[in-house]
């Protein structure tokens, strides 16, 4: 079965890249310079930033759905990322080296079912929750810190 990864689009974020640190914190961001290479997960490029990148740290909403599972995080985003993830049957790294939280959701917005597991051994779970015909979609959240990952949808 195949499925797709794809990460947030740049563009909400645009207006946010170069504020000065006053200005972001009126949005509630802030702005961090990579120091290591596995701790800034950008969620637009669904890579780590390079240690000396700059990234912005801010509340993202990932499921607007008017349901209970309505939810906002934090998220990292690369200063001046362009390009959307967007591959099929491919798992991003900045997922691979994560334990992951996945939920299943139905086209309404409700969770279906969910489970735990180490990012190097994702798609037997992608798999297991898509034999479900009513889950339409799947949120990845880092299980340790809550914060969204990415979205997986059926190919």
């Amino acid at each position: 079965m195949g499925f797709r990864v794809t990460g947030l689009s740049a563009e909400p974020f645009r207006h946010l890249f170069g504020l000065p640190e006053e200005e972001l914190a009126g949005y509630g961001a802030r702005r961090y310079i990579a120091d290591g290479k596995a701790g800034f997960p950008c969620r637009i490029e669904m890579r780590h930033a390079e240690p000396g990148e700059t990234v912005l740290l801010l509340n993202h909403m990932y499921q607007s759905t008017d349901t209970p599972y309505r939810g906002v995080h934090a998220i990292f985003i690369r200063e001046g990322a362009t390009d959307t993830y967007n591959q099929v049957n491919q798992v991003p790294d900045v997922m691979r080296v994560r334990l992951l939280s996945l939920r299943g959701f139905d086209a309404a917005g409700m969770m279906l079912d969910a489970d735990v597991v180490e990012g190097a051994e994702v798609e037997p779970v992608i798999e297991r929750l898509f034999s479900n015909p009513r889950i339409s979609y799947i949120h990845v959240h880092n299980a340790k810190r809550g914060c969204y990952s990415g979205r997986i949808d059926r190919a």
